[in-house]
C-alpha cells in the first residue's frame, strides 16, 4: 500500500514538472515577440536593416519624437480606436447576453430554431457582405462615421453562443423562477441577477471583442476616409506603404509597439476573470 501511494505521489510531482515546464516554455514563447518589437522600437532604420538583435538601442525616445511630427495623426487615431474598440465590447458583450438569456430563460415555439439560425450566421465571412454592406451605408449616409464600425457589433453570434454556454452551467432556472415569485421585472432580473453571475464570462468577451475591434483593418479602411477619423491599423498601413526616401522602419515598429499598449492594459484589467471564465464556459462547450 506504501508503495502505491509513493509511486501514485512520484507519478503526480512529475506530471506537475511537465506542466510546469511547458508553461513556462509557452510563456517565453509568448513574450519573446513583444520582447523583440519593444527591442526594434528602440533601434534605428540603419540598424533595423543590419539583422536583429537582443540589446535595447538608443532611439527610443528620438523615435517616438518622429512618430509625433510624423504626418500621421497618431493621437487621434489612438482615440478613435478606443472609441469604437470600447463601444464595440460593451454593446457586443451586453446584448449578446440578453439574447443568451432569452434563449435560455424563455419557452417559445421558434427557439431551437433561433438558436440554430443564430450559429449559421457564424459561417457567413465579412469579405463576402462587405459589398452590400458598404452599399447600404452610403445609402444611409453613415459613411465615414464610427456608427458603421460600432452598431453591427450588436449582432455577434460566437460572443452570444459563448454566453448561452456559460449560463447553462451558472444560470439555474431555479434562480430567475425565485426572483420573478418575488416580483422582480424581467429587466431588473437580467441586469441585478444576470449580469453580476456572468461577469467572469463578460470580462472574457470584452476583451476579444475589444482586440478584434483594435486590430480591425478590413472594414474601417473600407468605411473610414477622413484621416482624422482613421483608426491605428489604417495608419499602421499608411506608415509602412510610405515613400522610400521618407521610410522609417523605426518609426513603424514604435507605432505598432504604441498601439500594443492600451492591449495590454484592458488585459491586466479584466485577466483576474479570463481563466476562470473560460474554464466554466468550456465545460458545456
Amino acid at each position: 500500500m506504501d508503495t502505491r501511494r509513493v509511486k501514485t505521489g512520484a507519478s503526480v510531482t512529475t506530471r506537475r514538472i511537465i506542466a510546469y515546464i511547458v508553461l513556462v516554455l509557452v510563456t517565453f514563447i509568448c513574450l519573446f515577440w513583444f520582447y523583440v518589437l519593444f527591442i526594434n522600437a528602440s533601434r534605428s532604420h540603419s540598424d533595423l536593416t543590419k539583422g536583429f538583435t537582443l540589446i535595447p538601442g538608443g532611439y527610443l525616445l528620438k523615435n517616438w519624437d518622429s512618430l509625433m511630427h510624423s504626418t500621421q495623426p497618431v493621437l487621434l487615431g489612438m482615440r478613435n480606436s478606443l472609441i469604437i474598440s470600447i463601444s464595440a465590447a460593451v454593446l457586443s458583450t451586453y446584448f449578446s447576453t440578453m439574447t443568451a438569456y432569452a434563449i435560455h430563460a424563455y419557452q417559445f415555439k421558434i427557439k431551437d430554431f433561433m438558436f440554430a439560425f443564430i450559429l449559421a450566421v457564424m459561417m457567413i465571412p465579412t469579405q463576402v457582405v462587405a459589398l452590400g454592406f458598404i452599399r447600404l451605408m452610403g445609402r444611409m449616409n453613415l459613411m465615414d462615421t464610427y456608427i458603421p464600425l460600432i452598431i453591427p457589433s450588436i449582432a455577434a453570434p460566437a460572443t452570444f453562443f459563448y454566453m448561452k454556454q456559460y449560463m447553462e452551467s451558472t444560470l439555474p432556472m431555479a434562480l430567475l423562477e425565485a426572483a420573478r415569485i418575488d416580483g422582480s421585472g424581467e429587466f431588473r432580473t437580467f441586469n441585478h441577477i444576470v449580469l453580476p453571475l456572468m461577469k467572469p464570462a463578460i470580462a472574457v468577451q470584452a476583451i476579444f471583442t475589444f482586440v478584434a475591434s483594435w486590430n480591425n483593418y478590413f472594414t474601417p479602411a473600407l468605411v473610414l476616409t477622413t484621416d482624422k477619423k482613421k483608426t491605428l491599423p489604417i495608419l499602421i498601413a499608411q506608415l509602412r506603404s510610405a515613400d522610400f526616401l521618407k521610410f522609417d522602419m523605426g518609426q513603424v515598429y514604435m507605432m505598432i509597439a504604441f498601439s500594443i499598449f492600451p492591449v495590454i492594459v484592458i488585459y491586466l484589467i479584466l485577466s483576474k476573470y479570463i481563466v476562470g471564465g473560460v474554464a466554466v464556459g468550456a465545460v458545456k462547450g
